[in-house]
């Protein structure tokens, strides 16, 4: 960079505006200020005091609601089975009684439609 044309030692930017105008719309955009490097260190030094403060979590306190173990394929869970089979032929058995109720339910309404007697008009 190149010192402006002012001749006052501060550089110009690549858009031609001075350092400190560029820090100020940093400071203004709420960013662009750095943290100097003792802070930096203390900010970390303080993390790590108080991750051995309250230290380590230990895995024999912790409890689970799931215990993780390899599956099984020679033995299959013929419980688990059953009872997704079993449910789907109770859904079918249920689509099938609930598609005959409603093809009923059709005839007899269009028979009504078609009732052409004296005695009902």
């Amino acid at each position: 960079m190149a010192p402006s044309a002012a001749g006052d030692g501060v550089e110009a930017g690549p858009s031609g505006t001075c350092g400190k105008r560029r820090e100020g719309l940093r400071a203004r955009q709420g960013g662009g200020r750095r943290r100097s490097g003792k802070m930096a260190a203390a900010v970390l030094g303080l993390t790590k005091r108080l991750r051995l403060v309250a230290g380590a979590p230990s895995l024999a306190f912790t409890r689970s609601a799931f215990v993780a173990k390899k599956r099984s394929y020679d033995q299959p869970n013929w419980f688990g089975v059953a009872l997704a089979f079993g449910t789907s032929a109770a859904l079918w058995a249920f689509l099938f009684k609930q598609h005959n109720d409603d093809v009923m339910e059709y005839e007899r309404r269009k028979q009504e439609r078609h009732h052409k007697c004296t005695e009902c008009s």
